[in-house]
């Protein structure tokens, strides 16, 4: 599948971004990849997601021109993006992040909505929207203060500084940090071991917390939708893009 590689054994499925030569950067045709992806692997107990070449992803491809579209057009664009968050958090099976090198924007959301993440030492966490006058999409309003309270969520969002690998473990982001290289290894040692145990068991397990945490997803997820179409149809987002762009 170009844009997301898939491969299954044993019961664990890994996905794999693969747009090296762009940070494996979100446009609209690895969306639909990774969602159907997701589809493909609902049989497995454990996905594993990572990054080819060197990030897991580094966000929206501000290097794409802006599409025109209609307000409506642009509400489905954003809600299919939003379809990997909800395919993530609805697999009843395990989730686990491979995190390496830029998770940004888009690539932070996809890694904070699984269920685990181990991150090698390079990596890095952000979210740069603000600062090139975008929005959140991906549920974090509701999942990022919960995991690092209110007023750090707040910060990490209006700032867009990017949190070591170490930085976010302390914060409580991420579950491991491991040595450079060694995140997929250790992402796939955690799912065989997952893959083995008890299925119903480790599906509940999930599941009675997620219930907790998810009382307000579907919520916080319509409202980033609004906020995105916002700012997308704002005009003030051209120039910080422009010079992101060239970044």
């Amino acid at each position: 599948m170009v844009g997301v590689d898939y491969e299954c054994q044993d019961g664990v499925a890994r996905l794999h971004l693969n747009r090296p030569e762009r940070l494996n950067a979100v446009n609209t045709a690895l969306t639909e990849q990774l969602v159907s992806a997701f589809d493909q692997a609902r049989d497995a107990r454990v996905i594993v997601l990572a990054g080819r070449g060197r990030a897991f992803c580094a966000g929206h491809d501000l290097k794409e021109p802006l599409p025109v579209e209609s307000a409506l057009d642009t509400r489905r664009r954003l809600e299919r993006i939003q379809d990997v968050t909800r395919r993530i958090r609805s697999f009843p099976g395990i989730v686990i992040a491979a995190v390496h090198g830029y998770a940004l924007g888009a690539g932070c959301e996809f890694a904070l909505g699984c269920d685990l993440i181990i991150a090698d030492e390079t990596a890095q966490f952000g979210f740069p929207e603000v600062g090139v006058g975008l929005s959140v999409t991906g549920g974090i309003s509701a999942l990022l203060p919960k995991l690092v309270g209110l007023p750090r969520a707040k910060e990490m969002l209006l700032l867009g500084d990017r949190i070591s690998a170490a930085e976010a473990a302390a914060l409580g982001l991420i579950n491991r940090v491991v040595s450079a290289g060694q995140h997929e290894d250790t992402a796939w040692e955690l799912a065989t071991r997952i893959a083995g145990r008890p299925a119903v068991a480790a599906s509940l397990a999930k599941r009675v917390l997620d219930l907790g945490l998810d009382a307000t997803l579907d919520q916080a997820l319509a409202n980033e939708v609004e906020h995105a179409i916002l700012t997308t149809t704002s005009g003030e987002n051209e120039a910080p893009r422009k010079e992101f762009g060239h970044g």
